[in-house]
């Protein structure tokens, strides 16, 4: 058996704990994983589709560029979490140990981890484009916070209620009584 030969016929093993270990990297993993709807889980949903498009275009030999639209999927979304850059890019990287993991469970396929080299090296390229969306990504969150704070509208978005904030100055006058 080949390489491609076992990855295609390993596809959905792959694929399944591959989305299932990048779904757990977010804070409410059973929802992302259960809900099947777009509209209600536009996150598990989207990083779903993007995880089969990446695993697709990498048996396909893709071109670097094939890979923008799925990575900037994935990487969107996780650009505006309160996560690490590696925390951010660690699912693409944690495909390798997912492939490995799939085909050494199986004595038909064992004997190809050897044959990985290619495969971790053309991983390790798009999880390098990754980061340099996560960077873009990032990058336009930062400006975009830069014209709220130059504009001012920081005051309407970032500052509590009205109600919330003569709560919180009756407490701190009860206190100083």
């Amino acid at each position: 058996m080949e390489l491609t030969e076992a990855f295609t016929e390993k596809r959905k093993e792959i694929l399944s704990l591959w989305v299932e270990r990048t779904l757990n990297s977010y804070t409410s993993p059973g929802f992302f994983k259960k809900a099947k709807d777009p509209f209600a889980n536009p996150v598990g949903v989207n990083t779903s589709d993007a995880l089969h498009s990446i695993y697709d275009l990498l048996l396909s030999n893709a071109e670097p560029e094939a890979y923008q639209k799925p990575l900037d999927t994935i990487v969107r979304i996780r650009a505006v979490q309160e996560i690490t850059p590696s925390q951010a890019v660690a699912p693409l990287l944690e495909l390798k140990w997912v492939v490995k993991q799939v085909l050494k469970s199986d004595r038909k396929t064992s004997s190809l981890l050897a044959d990985l080299d290619n495969f971790d090296c053309e991983v390790d390229r798009i999880a390098l484009i990754a980061f340099d969306i996560y960077t873009a990504c990032r990058e336009q969150v930062y400006r975009g916070r830069i014209r709220e704070l130059k504009s001012g509208s920081y005051l309407l978005t970032d500052s509590a209620c009205p109600s919330a904030l003569l709560k919180e100055e009756q407490k701190s006058q009860s206190e100083s009584n």
